[in-house]
């Protein structure tokens, strides 16, 4: 526990779940940013003195806010995100960046699933229908058998391993394709993105956005074809949106599911009008279990850190 006669001033980004909250505001000082109609007035009064940032994977830490904050001695991020983070800034200062790997697997491979089965079987129209009172009125297309389907994952890491261990239980076929092949998986490797997208009927993007370039390009929406479809439980930026916007638009592809976009929370207008994409703000991993143990994570990265001590999920 910290010394409460030297109380370490931590500075919160965003909300944290209530009881992980409770245990900041008992071991720290806290400054919450989020609040904040004039942010760099409190950094102006509080940055010197801030050692601690708590922040999201999207939301990440800014170069520009890094170098306000002098005593800063870890960033602990509440996902596994680390692209909105430079981390050679970081290490330069000596700064820790710490994240909250393993906890929030099963969540993101259940939301991939779920827009999968939400965008292909038509979900969102079928409850818009029913809840206007239109059903009986008007006849929907019919949907997309979710079962049997050929499944392409981008990125075969932890939550990839977990999009398709739960969809073997569909009867998927499954192909991925990676930096590398990997020994003994039992699924088809494609080493070229387009030709492994040309290959299946759902495309599922789990990779992660290290370098921050778009990998799903015009090329490869081109290569999924008219009846495929796109699923994103990664980060937005990984999608040429634009591109998208338009295989869409002219039924290039058949549709996609999303949950991240490139301009977080701005959603381009056409992606909000199109019926064939099914669309979440950026939850895959919004469950009140998940959080919390995302939280306790943080909170042992933090205690671990001014202890003096390495804090045991550093980057």
């Amino acid at each position: 526990m910290n010394n409460p006669d030297t109380p370490i001033d931590l500075l919160l980004t965003q909300p944290v779940p209530d009881a992980i909250d409770e245990v900041l505001l008992r071991e720290y000082r806290v400054h919450r940013l989020y609040q904040q109609q004039h942010p760099q007035k409190l950094l102006a009064e509080i940055g010197p003195q801030i050692r601690g940032v708590v922040t999201g994977g999207a939301k990440g830490l800014s170069n520009a806010l890094m170098d306000q904050l002098p005593a800063l001695q870890i960033i602990a991020i509440s996902g596994i995100g680390t692209d909105a983070v430079d981390l050679a800034h970081a290490a330069k200062r000596n700064i820790h960046v710490t994240t909250t790997p393993g906890v929030l697997t099963d969540d993101v491979a259940d939301m991939a699933i779920g827009l999968i089965i939400a965008t292909l079987r038509r979900l969102g129209e079928g409850e818009r229908l029913v809840r206007e009172g239109l059903w009986g009125t008007v006849n929907l297309p019919l949907a997309r058998k979710v079962s049997g389907i050929n499944l392409g994952i981008v990125g075969l890491g932890r939550v990839g391993h977990a999009i398709a261990k739960r969809a073997l239980a569909f009867d998927m076929r499954i192909a991925y394709c990676d930096r590398r092949e990997q020994a003994e998986t039992g699924y088809r490797f494609v080493g070229d993105l387009s030709e492994l997208a040309r290959s299946v009927e759902v495309l599922v993007l789990a990779a992660s956005a290290d370098d921050g370039k778009a990998i799903i390009t015009r090329e490869v929406l081109e290569a999924l074809g008219p009846d495929g479809y796109l699923i994103n439980v990664a980060r937005g930026k990984l999608v040429d949106e634009e591109a998208l916007v338009d295989a869409l638009r002219e039924r290039r592809i058949a549709g996609a599911g999303l949950d991240v976009f490139v301009d977080e929370p701005q959603v381009p207008p056409a992606l909000r009008d199109l019926a064939q994409v099914s669309l979440q703000p950026h939850r895959a991993s919004a469950t009140l279990q998940t959080r919390l143990d995302m939280g306790r994570m943080v909170l042992d990265n933090l205690a671990a850190c001014f202890r003096g001590e390495l804090p045991p999920h550093r980057v």
